[in-house]
């Protein structure tokens, strides 16, 4: 397998670099969080000039550093390190298994030339309120999958064999190792049932293990439509389910959006500049997974081209809503109309369609009408399967292909 340079996510450590706070690297399993902390940011460090008997790197999961799980051993063992007072990097891989570690990572603060970085992948870890874990003193990376851009550049083979890959079985990084279709669906069922459900289910101690799995297949299949608890619990209802309540519906979501498996995205009225608390969208960190959490069944181009895009535009640092444009038709009645994503960084907005195709002059207007009826000037643009060349209309909206927007990183501005 090709080496993954994994670009963006090396140059948030190296902006971070010796910032005073604990550098926590964390996202869903199995997406390549250790291999970014070493070799990826080890070999940055070395070649920036620092030494590397500066460079104080433990993996934490093997038996033979067991002893420095116990947080005085860990404590004892990195200070027997320090012989100067140049700057150290510390590089703890699986923190988790320390007991404790907060305590031990927010006492090393007290260190001025200590820069601390940690991964870690048990439930706890994998919680987005993580941050509260450190007392306002760690900064929180976002590790996803790969993106389409990362995945073609360690595939083997051309890009449009590389998209068929990835809207199949995504970017989990160990999927381009796997040298068959069996090895890679069965790769992808296992990680979901062996290491994900049981994350969910030991750090919340649920007890409906059924009624979790069973959110998961319904978020699988309904990706890019909107759904809410109540809608949920109306499903279970329907099915016959007399024991569920529509809280629990609503703290199992919440349990499964904590484990990072997917994503929320609110909506957002723009034109009244305000937040429409219900229903949302659910996306996943990753297609594959979602493919496989359905057993590769339910194979819907439109659907997956829209949390492919949602992803990239996640990675890219962006803020991103569902967003509805109100409107009235000929007989003066209000319509909502849809725009996939509003993309928000800064003081910089993009509103962003997903579309298979704008074959017909009434797909194209279908498309244009809810971008045509903002009014204001940030960048429109509609992102279609087709692999053209990227063009803008006489409206000022970009029309541009999916591999063209996920391959240039500057496909927003283009």
């Amino acid at each position: 397998m090709k080496e993954i340079k994994r670009e963006i996510y090396l140059e948030k450590l190296k902006n971070r670099k010796g910032n005073g706070l604990i550098k926590i690297l964390a996202g869903i399993r199995r997406c390549g969080k250790s291999y970014l902390l070493d070799p990826i940011f080890k070999n940055y460090l070395i070649e920036s000039g620092v030494k590397e008997d500066h460079i104080i790197k433990l993996e934490l999961d093997k038996e033979t550093n067991k002893k420095y799980r116990n947080p005085y051993e860990l404590n004892e063992y990195i200070k027997s390190l320090i012989k100067d007072k140049y700057m150290y990097y510390i590089l703890l891989d699986e923190i988790q298994l320390v007991e404790d570690f907060e305590g031990v990572l927010n006492g090393f603060l007290y260190e001025k030339n200590l820069d601390i970085y940690v991964t870690g992948s048990n439930s706890k870890f994998l919680s987005t309120d993580i941050i509260t874990e450190f007392r306002g003193r760690g900064d929180v990376i976002k590790i996803f999958p790969l993106s389409f851009s990362e995945y073609v550049e360690a595939f083997k083979g051309d890009k449009y064999e590389a998209w068929n890959e990835y809207v199949l079985y995504g970017g989990m990084p160990l999927i381009l190792s796997k040298k068959n279709d069996e090895e890679k669906s069965q790769y992808l069922k296992d990680l979901f049932e062996q290491t994900y459900i049981r994350d969910i289910i030991e750090r919340n101690n649920v007890a409906r293990v059924d009624i979790i799995d069973s959110i998961i297949n319904i978020l699988a299949s309904s990706v890019g439509s909107l759904t809410n608890p109540k809608k949920i619990y109306d499903t279970f209802l329907s099915s016959g389910e007399k024991e569920i309540s529509p809280n629990t519906i609503s703290s199992y979501l919440k349990y499964i959006e904590d484990s990072f498996i997917v994503n929320k995205s609110d909506r957002y009225d723009v034109k009244g500049k305000k937040y429409i608390q219900t229903p949302q969208k659910y996306y996943f960190s990753d297609i594959g997974l979602r493919n496989a959490r359905l057993n590769f069944r339910q194979q819907e181009e439109n659907h997956i081209m829209e949390n492919i895009i949602y992803n990239e535009l996640i990675i890219r640092g962006y803020n991103v809503d569902v967003g509805v444009v109100e409107v009235r038709d000929d007989n003066k009645n209000r319509k909502q109309l849809e725009v996939d994503f509003v993309c928000n960084l800064g003081n910089k907005r993009y509103y962003v369609q997903s579309a298979l195709n704008l074959d017909t002059r009434e797909k194209t207007i279908q498309e244009e009408r809810p971008l045509m009826n903002i009014n204001d000037n940030f960048k429109k643009i509609i992102v279609v399967k087709d692999n053209m060349k990227h063009w803008i209309t006489e409206e000022g909206i970009l029309i541009i292909g999916i591999q063209e927007f996920l391959l240039d990183r500057n496909s927003l501005d283009l």
